[in-house]
């Protein structure tokens, strides 16, 4: 009999919070906004982007999302734009914060800043999940755009500490001339620098011969006058000219940068601590491999499925002081909890060392300490930056 009442009292009970999960029901609306961008005419077409990058990032992110909330009464929805590159991104990103405060941009780093200091995003959470432009973590950083893509430097600090751990100290590097290039190699210097290292030579990518056809020939002249050296590194970031240089140089080094041994945010052949899983989800949903725009994506929109669970809330500031504490973290199937660094904004990860069959190695490496948090080895650190929006 005991038994009996001890059950009916129980079942009330679960029916009693059942109803309770139901009133108190959240309701999430996401935005993303993607500002098409042109491509420069390359000297290859072999690896065109997917139409979907970064969004299919999104989309997975949020069913991860949905997967989670349903049993805790929240729910999810993605609110998509795309803008044309003659059309205006700003209307279109003020249409989408008036629906909602939470907006995931996929966007050159002139247009977030413009888009983060709209009147509508004031009190908004943005999310930067395309530009590795340094400046937006220093001196263009603004309060309410965090960023889940890596900076520039956090890839090329985590390519100097290989530089360093393999004693490959006679370097050279051959750029291109696209603004990505420019960037890019601009970071790689800050890099050395800062490792202790330096060019050895540099050179700048200006052969206008097809590739395709003279590379074997091209190639070991333009290289020729480096003479010998340890590695060579290119910054090849729209991947024009760099396939080339490959096993094609006039000595034969390792090549690192924007091809061959490479540091990035995310890769297929990243199987360990849970990313299998990952992979197949998204490889299931969208019939390709997650690129890594769709991760920084994905990870924008799992940071507020991950911050309104905690904090049961979908009020923007509640949200974003639990984003930014030191209470967040986020599994993002890189081995380690990834966090916000709370002077500029920027997601916390390990970088992925990888040739484009396996993973070689993960920044930061063994032997390079901090005093906070070994992460921090990797771009801006907080005596180095110049963000002051954030204190």
């Amino acid at each position: 009999m005991i038994h009996r009442i001890s059950t009916r009292i129980l079942t009330l009970i679960a029916a009693v919070m059942v109803a309770q999960m139901a009133e108190a029901k959240t309701e999430l609306m996401i935005g993303y906004l993607r500002v098409k961008q042109p491509r420069p005419p390359t000297l290859s077409n072999l690896d065109p982007l997917p139409e979907n990058n970064g969004l299919a990032g999104a989309q997975t992110g949020l069913q991860d999302n949905q997967t989670t909330g349903k049993f805790l009464g929240q729910s999810y929805a993605l609110n998509e734009k795309t803008v044309a590159p003659e059309d205006d991104p700003l209307a279109s990103a003020q249409t989408l914060l008036r629906a909602s405060p939470y907006l995931v941009l996929d966007a050159p780093a002139e247009v977030l800043t413009r888009v983060a200091d709209l009147p509508e995003a004031k009190d908004a959470i943005l999310f930067n999940s395309a530009s590795g432009t340094l400046s937006l973590r220093d001196t263009e950083c603004r309060a309410n755009l965090l960023h889940t893509m890596p900076s520039d430097a956090m890839r090329t600090d985590a390519l100097a500490q290989v530089f360093v751990q393999k004693r490959w100290t006679d370097l050279v590097m051959i750029a291109g001339t696209f603004p990505q290039d420019l960037s890019y190699a601009e970071a790689m210097r800050r890099s050395l620098t800062k490792f202790g290292l330096k060019l050895q030579d540099e050179k700048t990518w200006d052969v206008g011969a097809d590739m395709r056809r003279t590379a074997s020939q091209e190639i070991p002249l333009f290289t020729q006058d480096f003479g010998d050296y340890d590695a060579m590194i290119l910054a090849d970031e729209v991947h024009d000219f760099g396939r080339y240089v490959l096993y094609n140089t006039w000595a034969a080094r390792p090549v690192t940068g924007s091809e061959g041994l490479s540091a990035v945010t995310w890769s297929p052949v990243i199987e360990q601590w849970g990313a299998a899983q990952l992979q197949s989800r998204f490889e299931e949903q969208h019939g390709r491999d997650m690129t890594a725009q769709d991760y920084a994506a994905w990870a924008a929109v799992r940071t507020l499925g991950e911050a309104v669970t905690r904090t049961n809330s979908d009020d923007a500031q509640t949200l974003r002081d639990y984003i930014t504490s030191d209470a967040f973290e986020l599994a993002g199937f890189k081995g380690r909890p990834l966090t916000y660094r709370d002077w500029n904004g920027q997601l916390r990860q390990p970088i992925a060392i990888v040739h484009p069959r396996a993973l070689v190695a993960q920044a930061p490496l063994e032997g390079f300490l901090h005093q906070t948090n070994e992460m921090d080895s990797l771009g801006l650190d907080r005596p180095e930056s110049k963000c002051e929006a954030f204190q």
